[in-house]
């Protein structure tokens, strides 16, 4: 891929300093170094949005074949489930 763009970024002379070192110590230019952070950041940006369509596209076939629950039986289960767990810790601290 040919390298046309220049990127200019301001940053802390002690973390400009330990990049670099970090670089050398790998032996890889610093500029390959974040060609490849910046490559990966997108991708997982593109990673994460596709993750989450799909389990979008997952709830709305869940609801369309009406295996949905309302927001109210939600809450009321977790309710009764959240007074057990309380009265099993009570009945285990007494």
């Amino acid at each position: 891929m040919a390298k046309e763009a220049v990127f200019t970024m301001k940053l802390e002379p002690e973390l400009r300093d330990a990049f670099m070192k970090a670089a050398a110590a790998a032996d890889r230019p610093a500029s390959q170094i974040m060609r490849e952070m910046m490559r990966n950041y997108v991708n997982q940006d593109r990673e994460y949005v596709a993750w989450l369509q799909g389990k979008v596209d997952e709830a709305r076939k869940s609801i369309a074949a009406g295996r949905g629950r309302s927001d109210e039986e939600v809450r009321a289960e977790f309710a009764k489930r959240r007074a057990k767990w309380e009265r099993e810790a009570r009945e285990r601290d007494a």
